[in-house]
């Protein structure tokens, strides 16, 4: 049964980008609806990412209006009836109504037509099928058989975990999760981009904790990250961040769930092919971050010095989560994290001419002293008054003497 709910207090509907290209749609015996998310999200009052819109004009017509108006237009999927219009650097996806006619994994042959019942069924939400209802309760479900919608995709397997944790409460609806379970095997059918795109989008979601919780039970994870899950260190990851007000981070996340050593970074890294920069923070946060378990205020020093203030942070959030969880030693763990904003690393004030006028000749040897010296300066704790720095340069290039001489 058909049920229908009038947004009338949505301003974006009456004037703005998105109702200039709804009236561009309308008219002449066209219609053009908002659909699926923006829907969603108006009715739960939270913020609009992307505005989709269907519309009986098939793709060529909805390419001459647009053309006809001025308005840029992208054909992004024109074959399955896409096409993306842009009014004031804002993206819209309009897709003619259609149903699929014959499924193969992600391709499908499609009919257009005017049906808005039927195109709903095919994963377009108006509310034909029951989804204001599933809005009140805070439950996510496949439209029609859950295991069919699933053979069609098997991304929506990972989509199903992300919709729950973004905007479901509770368990995972039962028929779905089950179809998830049977379907797994499926996921290995997926390109490693698409599953990357919606585990980091699933991982800071608000529901983040109960999601991978329940994918862990089905066995999910496992065929996903090829290795364990630490579902507590998830969860105590996610405590440390609202403890310390920080937004939610899609890489410290995945390394509290799948990093315990930089061999596990590199593995996800290559499952999900991740972006270099994220391969890179995933490593670091896995590279001994047990020695910050010790709490010492001159390791972390030295520390924050070395890496810089984000992935000190990230590092020590690791060690404070896989330390037993945000009640651990809380306030002991919220000052180390916190140092950045307390302390500045001074610069290495000891320069080359240091060295040369000691005796040290300008080459590959003098880089060397310098790293030495500068070791020795960190583990002084960082002085800076001229006789310690003095002592420093004078016992580095004795040493240094001394050990090429043997």
């Amino acid at each position: 049964m058909s049920e229908a709910r009038v947004l009338s207090d949505a301003p974006w509907l009456r004037s703005g980008p998105a109702a200039r290209v709804l009236a561009l749609l309308n008219g002449d015996g066209e219609e053009a609806r908002v659909v699926g998310g923006a829907v969603r999200n108006a009715l739960l009052k939270i913020p609009l990412v992307d505005i989709d819109i269907a519309t009986t004009a098939l793709p060529d017509e909805v390419v001459r209006r647009a053309k006809a108006a001025g308005i840029k237009c992208v054909p992004t999927g024109i074959d399955h009836g896409t096409v993306t219009l842009v009014v004031e650097s804002h993206p819209f996806e309009v897709t003619t109504l259609r149903e699929d006619t014959e499924t193969f994994g992600r391709k499908a042959r499609v009919a257009f037509g005017r049906d808005w019942v039927r195109d709903a069924a095919d994963g377009i939400v108006h509310d034909h099928v029951g989804g204001l209802a599933d809005i009140e309760a805070k439950r996510v479900r496949f439209i029609g058989d859950a295991s069919q919608r699933i053979a069609e995709d098997y991304l929506r397997i990972l989509r199903f975990f992300r919709m729950h944790a973004s905007y479901g409460a509770g368990e995972p609806d039962r028929a779905g999760y089950l179809a998830c379970i049977d379907g797994r095997a499926g996921l290995s059918s997926l390109s490693a981009e698409r599953v990357r795109m919606e585990m980091l989008k699933l991982l800071t979601a608000e529901g983040a904790a109960v999601a991978a919780q329940a994918m862990a039970d089905a066995g999910l994870l496992l065929l996903i990250f090829g290795g364990v899950a630490y579902t507590g260190t998830f969860a105590a990851m996610i405590a440390a961040e609202r403890a310390l007000g920080l937004p939610p981070n899609a890489v410290r996340r995945l390394a509290a769930l799948t990093v315990a050593v930089t061999e596990d970074a590199r593995r996800v890294s290559a499952r999900l092919r991740l972006s270099s920069a994220e391969a890179k923070a995933l490593d670091s946060m896995g590279h001994r971050w047990w020695r910050l378990a010790s709490k010492d205020d001159a390791r972390a020093r030295q520390l924050l010095y070395r890496l810089g203030e984000d992935p000190y942070r990230d590092r020590l959030m690791l060690a404070w989560a896989r330390a037993g969880g945000i009640s651990n030693g809380a306030a002991r763990w919220r000052d180390l994290a916190t140092l950045p904003q307390r302390w500045s690393a001074p610069k290495f004030p000891l320069k080359a001419a240091d060295f040369i006028s000691r005796g040290i000749a300008e080459g590959p040897a003098l880089g060397h002293v310098l790293t030495l010296a500068e070791d020795a300066w960190l583990a002084a704790d960082f002085p800076l008054d001229a006789p310690a720095l003095a002592a420093i340069a004078d016992q580095t290039a004795a040493r240094f003497t001394r050990d090429h001489r043997l």
